[in-house]
């Protein structure tokens, strides 16, 4: 999750021809009034990076690149610039963070002045001035947040409440893909709407309790578009100074009408919550008793009882509601359907996972989660996938709070600082042959997701690191075990090979939809 997350990764090819207008016009002046190119002389202490242009910097040198995604143009650049590498895009100065050494240094050793984010234009307007985890500066009302969503949403006690809605929600899963089977269709299934589907369902039946089918339509459809919103940015943050481009060309309104959205249904789902909480109080009533409470209701609850540092307002609920969303359901779907594309590319690691996870539960005739930490090569696969496509290749950006110096370049306060997740993922220094899909490497190794192992940091790490991984583990780990147990897979004649070409989006998917042929398992 969070990681989601999850969220203004810069990227550049979602940028809409209205957008770039006002830039390359920038562009085109700075070339009319002299061209003098290059970027003025660079401080000596100041880290590395390539020549910039006036006006818009290096804002070029990524949007004209023949490379499809940012995070692989940025390790291009980070391979003949440094580790530690200075990016001009617009007004703004970035640092590129493209080593574990480096990543260290800033996510652990001094992880405190990295703790802030930038005020972006998408996050003030969706989350209420910045109120959710993902976006909300460093202080005091960050801190009861995340306490809240560690010890109260998404503990590992919260994540075991949620078993029977995971359980429900793959058997649906499966029994969709088995029908599916049967029909024997030459095209395959379109496996990653059914992923979306299943990760969706889980989340919400987890956020808002039952499963009403049309509401769920309805909040998916608007969070679906606050995601591509997320997955692109503004000009007026890379320009701060021209805070009328988003008014002229009506991006803010688009924001604004998306927000107001989102708001209307959120409030209307609360506003259930509060008045079964009231009936029952008012009742002492117990029938619900065995109903899962769900994360609206432990929120009211806070809300209610107060006992907290800062008052919680229904404006910071519904934050943090959308940043469950965001952040847990797409992440969990992308990295699904990674793991099903390298293994369907990988057909020795495929029979040797399936065979694992045949053997430990071909007697139940279903997984279980109380029996998948017995699957040691699954949790390889599994590692080695989030490797290669870590569910946010660019983390989300931070904000140094004040001037500091890192690998002997000083880097001043207010700077933006982005870590590449999925160059240090493959960085040949530490990983032996990087661009090859091989769980074994794990299979010995006491490397984890828990950011710790600043060469692997699929959800971040320090104090930034992804507070919902453990829910988005818990969703995906069951989801891939049941796939893998109860189906053999190909590819579509039609098919040969997958492209594993990468898009841009809050979280990082293939440009192709992943068409598979399922065939019932005789386990």
């Amino acid at each position: 999750m969070e990681q989601y997350w999850r969220m203004m990764m810069i990227h550049i090819s979602s940028v809409s021809p209205t957008l770039l207008a006002i830039p390359l016009v920038l562009f085109l002046t700075s070339f009319i009034w002299g061209c003098r190119v290059l970027s003025a002389k660079r401080s000596a202490a100041a880290a590395p990076g390539p020549w910039k242009l006036p006006i818009i910097g290096n804002l070029h040198q990524l949007m004209f690149s023949r490379v499809p995604a940012l995070h692989i143009r940025l390790r291009e650049l980070a391979q003949r610039y440094g580790p530690v590498m200075s990016l001009q895009i617009g007004e703004v100065t970035n640092v590129v963070i493209s080593s574990p050494e480096a990543a260290k240094l800033v996510l652990k050793t001094h992880d405190l002045v990295f703790a802030s984010r930038p005020s972006i234009l998408v996050a003030r307007i969706i989350f209420y001035g910045c109120k959710n985890i993902g976006f909300a500066p460093y202080g005091e009302y960050w801190r009861q947040m995340r306490k809240i969503c560690i010890v109260e949403l998404l503990s590992a006690r919260r994540v075991a409440s949620f078993r029977s809605i995971r359980e429900e929600e793959v058997s649906s899963l499966i029994s969709r893909i088995r029908l599916a089977a049967t029909a024997r269709d030459e095209e395959g299934v379109d496996l990653r709407e059914m992923l979306f589907s299943f990760t969706s369902n889980v989340t919400y039946r987890s956020a808002f309790g039952k499963l009403q089918k049309t509401d769920k339509e309805i909040f998916m459809a608007v969070v679906e578009r606050i995601a591509e919103a997320l997955g692109g940015f503004g000009l007026s943050d890379l320009f701060p100074s021209l805070k009328f481009i988003p008014v002229i060309t009506g991006y803010q309104a688009k924001l604004m009408t998306l927000h107001q959205r989102a708001d209307s249904l959120l409030e209307k789902i609360i506003e259930k919550h509060r008045v079964k909480a009231d009936r029952k109080r008012q009742q002492h009533s117990d029938d619900d008793d065995d109903e899962i409470e769900d994360i609206v209701d432990i929120l009211l609850n806070l809300q209610r009882t107060g006992g907290l540092q800062l008052p919680l307002t229904t404006d910071d609920i519904k934050a943090v509601i959308l940043d469950v969303f965001i952040g847990g359901m797409e992440t969990s779907a992308t990295t699904m359907e990674w793991t099903m594309s390298e293994l369907i590319q990988n057909p020795n690691v495929l029979r040797l996972v399936q065979e694992e996870v045949r053997q430990v539960f071909g007697d139940k005739g279903n997984v279980c989660e109380d029996r998948l930490h017995e699957l040691t090569y699954l949790g390889a696969v599994i590692k080695e996938s989030m490797r290669m496509h870590p569910p946010t290749s660019v983390l989300l950006p931070r904000e140094t709070r004040e001037t500091i110096k890192i690998n002997g370049f000083v880097i001043p306060a207010k700077t933006r600082v982005i870590v590449n997740a999925w160059a240090i993922g493959r960085d040949p220094s530490y990983w032996t042959d990087p661009e090859k899909f091989c769980p074994e490497r794990f299979l010995n190794s006491s490397i984890d997701h828990k950011g710790a192992h600043f060469e692997y940091i699929p959800f971040g790490a320090g104090r930034r690191i992804c507070p919902g991984m453990l829910f988005g583990m818990a969703i995906f780990q069951l989801g891939l075990a049941n796939l893998l147990f109860h189906f053999d897979w190909k590819l579509p004649i039609t098919l040969q090979h997958i492209d594993l070409t990468k898009q841009s989006g809050l979280s990082i998917s293939s440009k192709e939809l992943l068409r598979l042929i399922p065939t019932a398992a005789s386990n």
